[in-house]
């Protein structure tokens, strides 16, 4: 009995394997030309335009099962690689990573796509670039949904000597990547390792509580990582090869830069509205490193996004929202995608 259990279950995740990756072949890719560069965008369906827009170290592919599912839902589904990552350019000039760029880069997609108005929703680095595309752009972005990253108002001072004076003798891993060329060598030295590492400490399988542990100013980020193994099904072999495969191609240089531009974001942003009026949704994991730094963020977050259909925190998960929960977060894109459309 047991042996025909084993047999059952292995048949079943055999199906669930094929069925996913039988989505993913469906899904079409391209280059995209917005904002003076070219993106390269993953998309399926017709139908409203809806753009998901990835973080870091990650790819158009962490929305993989987002994707056919919007697209059967009757949506088209649009995920790029953003500026720096995968078949994307890749600007050399660390200043072209800020984020009034970037938004540039989202908003022109719409015009390019075809479409008049987009809904946008966004995960990690994905996340303010989302919420921007709907603060500065409300004729256009119909609605906003995010993953992670809780709006917040403009910090009253630049948010790099902030972190230095709250980090000031202690390791934090966004001062780290500062210096251009320090983060990229550790990062390509085993690109598939490390990228494992970051995952795993960013998953719900970890305790978060000890991804900013009090070591010195002057450490790495991951060589006192243990190798976690395997992922689980959130994240199998062949998803980890994928984003190697990708980093490869692209290195960290322009994912790190993103970083780089905090000061220079907030110089750019002096006449922010500070307010999201759009239809809003709100998701991230009860386990999510960010939701405990950003914990005030998320408590104050409906004074600033007045319209907020959903906000929501699943059990269990941890920063990699949309690939560790991916069926709770497709139910609830959809009911909030039905209640805009």
């Amino acid at each position: 009995m047991e042996v025909n259990t084993q047999t059952r279950l292995l048949v079943l995740l055999f199906k669930v394997t094929e069925m996913l990756a039988s989505n993913v072949s469906k899904i079409k890719q391209r280059r995209v030309k917005t904002n003076n560069i070219s993106l390269n965008i993953a998309e399926q369906g017709e139908g409203p335009l809806v753009l998901m827009l990835h973080g870091f170290p990650e790819s158009w592919y962490s929305w993989r099962h987002q994707i056919p599912a919007l697209a059967k839902a009757g949506f088209h589904a649009v995920a790029p690689d953003m500026r720096g990552y995968g078949k994307s350019d890749k600007p050399n000039d660390i200043t072209a990573y800020n984020q009034v760029e970037v938004t540039n880069d989202i908003i022109g997609l719409i015009h390019s796509l075809g479409h008049k108005t987009a809904i946008v929703f966004g995960h990690d680095w994905g996340a303010p670039t989302a919420w921007a595309c709907a603060e500065h752009h409300p004729n256009l972005v119909k609605a906003v949904g995010v993953l992670s990253v809780p709006f917040s108002p403009r910090a009253p001072s630049p948010p790099l000597d902030m972190m230095k004076e709250i980090f000031k003798d202690m390791f934090f891993y966004q001062l780290y990547f500062q210096k251009p060329g320090i983060a990229e060598k550790e990062w390509e030295a085993n690109i598939r390792l490390n990228l494992k590492k970051f995952y795993h400490i960013g998953s719900g399988s970890f305790d978060a509580g000890n991804f900013i542990e009090p070591k010195s100013p002057d450490s790495d980020l991951l060589s006192d990582i243990k190798d976690p193994g395997t992922l689980g099904n959130w994240c199998s072999e062949e998803d980890l090869n994928f984003y190697s495969a990708e980093f490869k191609l692209s290195g960290f240089r322009g994912p790190l830069n993103y970083y780089r531009n905090h000061n220079l974001t907030w110089s750019l942003t002096e006449n922010r509205k500070n307010r999201i009026e759009q239809p809003a949704l709100f998701v991230a994991g009860e386990k999510d490193g960010v939701i405990k730094m950003a914990e005030n963020s998320l408590k104050t977050m409906p004074e600033y996004v007045t319209n907020l259909k959903i906000n929501k925190l699943i059990p269990e998960i941890g920063h990699w929202t949309q690939q560790e929960a991916p069926e709770q977060v497709n139910k609830l894109m959809l009911d909030f995608l039905n209640l805009v459309k």
